[in-house]
C-alpha cells in the first residue's frame, strides 16, 4: 500500500509517496499552488494518486511548539479536509513541528546551495513527515 505524504505551505506543496511496503519515503515534487486565487493543485495531486495507486494521504500539522493551532495549522486541516472529500481516501493530519527546520538541516550538512535548497525544501520536509508517519507505523 503506498501513502502520500504532503508538506501544504501557502504558496507550494511538498509531495512525498512511500515505497509499495510503506517503509521508505521519497520526494516526489513541489507542487505551486495560490490561495488567493483557490488554486491548491488538487488536479496535479490526482494525477500522483492515480500514477502510485496511493491508498492513503498523510498531511503534515503544523502546530504550535505550545500545542495550539495556529492560522497554518487551520489551512493545513482545511487541505486535508478538501483533500479527502475530492479522493475518497483516509487523510491523516501528522504532527510536523520542526520538519522543515530537520529537513533545512539535512540539506545544509549535504552542503546544498540556497538556490537550491529553496526550490527542495517543501519536497523533503514532505518527506520527513511522510517518513515520521511510516517510522510510528514499525
Amino acid at each position: 500500500m503506498r501513502i502520500m505524504g504532503l508538506d501544504v505551505g501557502s504558496k507550494t506543496v511538498g509531495v512525498a509517496i512511500s515505497d509499495e511496503m510503506g517503509w521508505t519515503a521519497q520526494g516526489i515534487e513541489t507542487i505551486a499552488i495560490n490561495e488567493e486565487k483557490n488554486s491548491f493543485g488538487f488536479k496535479r495531486i490526482g494525477q500522483i494518486i492515480e500514477e502510485y495507486h496511493v491508498e492513503k494521504v498523510v498531511v503534515g500539522f503544523p502546530k504550535n511548539m505550545n500545542n495550539t493551532i495556529g492560522p497554518r495549522g487551520q489551512a493545513s486541516k482545511s487541505y486535508a479536509e478538501k483533500l479527502a472529500e475530492i479522493f475518497h481516501l483516509p487523510v491523516l493530519l501528522w504532527d510536523e513541528r520542526l520538519s522543515t527546520m530537520a529537513a533545512e538541516r539535512v540539506l545544509l550538512e549535504a552542503d546544498v546551495s540556497r538556490k537550491k535548497r529553496k526550490k527542495v525544501i517543501d519536497k523533503m520536509a514532505a518527506v520527513m513527515i511522510l517518513q515520521g508517519y511510516l517510522d510510528s507505523q514499525q
